[in-house]
């Protein structure tokens, strides 16, 4: 009676913990849901609607980081005056996040940005010309807030939309050796 009495209690114990991981599967996938549903609608309200008061602590962790080449911008603040460049720099904004999917609390979004340049940008003043970019970003998610950014793109690509003369070609020229 005792041996049946343990063999009952340790396949419920068993059966518990199965229990137990296929809830927290299912939590973990719902929170994946949920973290994607945000940070997708907060880009296209941010970029669509030019609303940058959706950079705020409901969507952003307070100490959030952009991780860039000139270094860390930190903060809810910096996060939106750094974004904001993006709807000071260009009208007529196309915005497409191809695909996002993600794992654990990480995102991976595939963009695609289109905008006319009439405003300063990062530094770079309005040239009237068209940027078309495509990239990748990283996102680490803590407790539904996006915590970190880091974007990956072609920089020389921006610069060469942006400042070369509208309907100029530009080839690189190269001297040869003789």
């Amino acid at each position: 009676m005792k041996k049946i009495f343990l063999l009952v209690l340790l396949i419920s114990i068993s059966s518990c913990k199965t229990e137990s991981k296929k809830d927290t599967l299912a939590d973990a996938k719902a929170q994946l849901e949920k973290d994607i549903e945000m940070y997708v609608n907060l880009w296209d309200v941010f970029l669509y609607k030019r609303d940058a008061s959706v950079i705020n602590s409901k969507n952003f962790t307070e100490d959030c980081i952009i991780v860039t080449a000139n270094g860390n911008i930190v903060g809810i603040e910096a996060t939106k005056a750094f974004y904001s460049n993006y709807l000071s720099g260009f009208t007529e904004i196309e915005w497409e996040i191809k695909e996002t999917f993600g794992q654990g609390n990480k995102l991976i979004k595939h963009y695609n940005f289109k905008g006319k340049h009439t405003g300063d940008f990062f530094g770079i003043p309005a040239s009237g010309n068209y940027l078309d970019l495509s990239g990748t970003t990283i996102v680490t998610m803590r407790d539904g807030k996006i915590a970190k950014e880091h974007d990956f793109f072609n920089m020389q690509t921006i610069l060469d939309q942006l400042t070369t003369s509208k309907g100029d070609l530009v080839i690189d020229k190269q001297k040869s050796i003789n």
